[in-house]
């Protein structure tokens, strides 16, 4: 299959203004390249488009899947002690953080 065959009717400016979109560069001498690929990649979605799934019901996930919960029962949190330790700044009894806002803002 010839180039022109296999890249269909798309055109360097079309490319290009694909590229653009994207906010792509492309260098001019690998336009014919990306053309091949481009051409490649729509020809392979038309083949898509070409399935027939008139009654197919869609579908989140490709397998099934089951939301497996725990009971919601309350548990004793860790000792304030133990939280503390594990903490890269601490203030008293409190976490220390950043200050995110500044005074005045």
């Amino acid at each position: 299959m010839s180039n022109e065959q296999s890249s269909g009717s798309l055109t360097a400016a079309q490319v290009a203004h694909v590229a653009k979109l994207a906010r792509l560069e492309v260098p001019a001498g690998r336009v014919e390249e990306y053309r091949t690929q481009l051409a490649a990649v729509l020809k392979h979605i038309a083949k898509l488009d070409a399935v027939d799934i008139a009654g197919a019901e869609p579908m989140a996930h490709p397998f099934e899947s089951f939301n497996r919960l725990a009971d919601d029962v309350p548990v004793d949190g860790l000792p304030i002690e133990d939280v503390l330790r594990n903490a890269p700044a601490v203030e008293g009894r409190f976490l220390a953080v950043p200050k995110v806002l500044a005074e005045g803002d």
